[in-house]
């Protein structure tokens, strides 16, 4: 399980355009710019007609999401949360969720009624059935959407994503932005239900890949052509994820 310190968010960024928008006002705000975050939010910024705010702890990212769109920046999560009515995050880890939600200048701080927050950051479940639940008793609707794909899928647009939430209209609510970010998005369960999924991948993931690894290796000491015994395994009963897209030989 992963470790369960909260991370203390940066001094809010100054000098980077501040979105203006009033609190009456729908807007899109996205939080975790980083080799997945980018991308998702680059897809989601061109096919959205809504206002876009974004933030990140690196203000170059910030900077250069900002210079390549015509989307505003944030100074904190909770500046970000005031002017939006849709948000959503992609964080590394745990800690992270818990501080961009949390801390004294997070989310919940700014979270204006109504405020969808959808997480599609990879963490413990139980962290984000909490981080949900203080999000819903503060007037927000969490979903938790953790996704597959990785930096291609990210940049194709063709991530899945898992997704845990209370209800059928938050359903609907979500799946409308994140099919402008992948192609698959399956309701998975209540709140909690798109990380169990996503750590269930996980595992079977893992295991492929070790296996790939070892089949590989064998295969190799006993001379045989790496390349040959890639195109046998993807047209046989051997093949997976990551034996023909991520082959470690």
């Amino acid at each position: 399980m992963f470790a369960r310190t909260v991370t203390r968010l940066p001094k809010p960024i100054q000098g980077l355009r501040r979105a203006s928008y009033s609190t009456s006002t729908e807007a899109i705000g996205f939080i975790g710019l980083g080799q997945m975050g980018f991308h998702m939010a680059k897809h989601l910024q061109a096919k959205s007609t809504l206002p876009f705010v974004v933030y990140d702890a690196d203000p170059n990212a910030i900077a250069r999401f900002t210079t390549e769109t015509n989307a505003r920046a944030a100074t904190s999560p909770g500046d970000l949360a005031s002017q939006t009515s849709v948000i959503i995050t992609a964080l590394p880890e745990s800690s992270h969720v818990q501080a961009v939600y949390t801390g004294c200048t997070g989310i919940l701080s700014g979270l204006r009624k109504d405020t969808l927050c959808i997480d599609s950051s990879t963490i413990d479940p139980s962290v984000s059935i909490d981080v949900s639940q203080r999000v819903n008793s503060a007037g927000g609707r969490a979903v938790d959407a953790p996704i597959s794909g990785g930096i291609m899928g990210a940049q194709a647009a063709t991530l899945t994503f898992m997704v845990g939430c209370e209800t059928e209209h938050d359903f609907g609510r979500t799946k409308e932005h994140l099919e402008k970010m992948g192609k698959n998005v399956v309701r998975c369960g209540g709140l909690g239900a798109g990380q169990a999924a996503k750590i269930c991948n996980n595992l079977l993931l893992a295991i492929s890949m070790i296996g790939t690894a070892e089949a590989m290796n064998l295969g190799v000491r006993l001379g045989l052509d790496p390349a040959v015994l890639a195109s046998i395994v993807n047209t046989s009963s051997g093949r997976c994820w990551a034996s023909d897209t991520a082959n470690p030989v």
